[in-house]
């Protein structure tokens, strides 16, 4: 199957909400509480891109043939000031990983902040997430570890710093 690459567009707001939660319930369906994931709600993460699509941004989608977006990824100026790039956010539904779209993702994100300035990127990932392996065959370095609070629970977080 071919799958096509494309900045994404203010009309792409649903279909990168639907897969923003579908991917967070099945990737931290055995990590985050049944509870949090039921509550995800696709309208709320909708509003949210659709103000982020309004604005300047680097969020691509990869899509099939039929222009179903199947996943996603989000770039831009790290948000502490710490560092020079971030990757906000990577997403693919489940029947879509292992086909190679996330690493096409990935690296348009790379080329979208080298088109920035950005020498490095920065990513927070959950200690919990088995698909991390995905960003450390990058060898990247742990820069930073910080407990966030997910549906009332605290979960460690890993800050991984790759030179681009």
């Amino acid at each position: 199957m071919e799958f096509l690459y494309r900045k994404a567009c203010i009309a792409d707001a649903e279909s990168i909400a639907r897969v923003h939660v579908e991917s967070w319930r099945s990737t931290y369906k055995e990590i985050v509480s049944d509870r949090y994931l039921d509550s995800l709600s696709i309208e709320e993460k909708k509003l949210k891109w659709e103000r982020i699509l309004s604005e300047d941004h680097h969020t691509m989608v990869s899509t099939t043939k039929d222009g179903v977006v199947v996943g996603f990824a989000s770039v831009g100026k790290e948000r502490s000031g710490e560092y020079e790039g971030e990757l906000y956010a990577i997403y693919l539904v489940r029947d879509f990983q292992g086909k190679g779209i996330g690493r096409e993702l990935f690296s348009r994100s790379i080329s979208s902040l080298k088109a920035l300035g950005c020498h490095d990127m920065f990513i927070w990932v959950l200690r919990e997430n088995a698909s991390k392996t995905f960003y450390y065959s990058y060898n990247p370095e742990i820069v930073k570890e910080e407990t966030i609070i997910i549906g009332g629970e605290g979960y460690v977080e890993e800050g991984l710093l790759l030179s681009i």
